[in-house]
């Protein structure tokens, strides 16, 4: 699971509109920018509640549905459906020891960090590339009471590259100036 800073997202987009000397307009359509600060976090437990879980050995699925809960640290996922697709290596969801390849959610998607919050109708994390997908109608990040709105939300958790698309209508940001670090 990935600990998103909503904040360093909506940050380093606004960096990244301004330090763009191209029109506003064609920033309008996808803003990109790099991230500093995202990071796996593999050192604590991970609980997860559903109302069902279906392991497939065959397929190398684990399927939640129901209320998917996903609690890690002081992070929240939530969403109606989670499948946890793993590697054919011997390991076994059941046991613990699988190695996860990819996570895929559906069904309203809804991941919390403290203050800051990201909701979409899907996700995707991949464990390989460290690729993190938001997407659906509308993706809201929030962080107090700033706001960023877009279509799909695409973070690589190694270069801390992050691009937030409006799928052909604009991107929003709505900006709190009372939330900035004061120094």
């Amino acid at each position: 699971m990935a600990k998103i800073s909503l904040l360093q997202v909506g940050l380093a987009l606004l960096v990244g509109l301004a330090a763009v000397s191209s029109p506003a307009s064609a920033w309008a359509q996808a803003s990109e920018s790099r991230m500093t600060g995202l990071a796996l976090s593999s050192d604590e437990p991970i609980q997860i509640e559903s109302d069902l879980l279906k392991i497939n050995e065959e397929t190398s699925q684990a399927t939640f549905t129901g209320n998917v809960r996903v609690l890690q640290g002081d992070t929240v996922l939530q969403a109606g459906e989670m499948i946890v697709h793993y590697a054919k290596n011997g390991g076994s969801v059941a046991s613990g020891a699988a190695d996860i390849r990819e996570i895929d959610l559906y069904k309203k998607v809804l991941i919390r960090s403290g203050t800051q919050t990201a909701t979409a109708d899907t996700g995707n994390f991949n464990m390989a590339s460290e690729t993190l997908v938001l997407s659906g109608e509308k993706v809201v990040l929030t962080d107090a009471e700033n706001v960023f709105i877009g279509c799909k939300l695409t973070v690589e958790m190694q270069s801390g590259q992050a691009k937030l698309d409006s799928c052909g209508r604009r991107v929003m940001i709505q900006l709190d100036p009372k939330s900035r670090n004061k120094q």
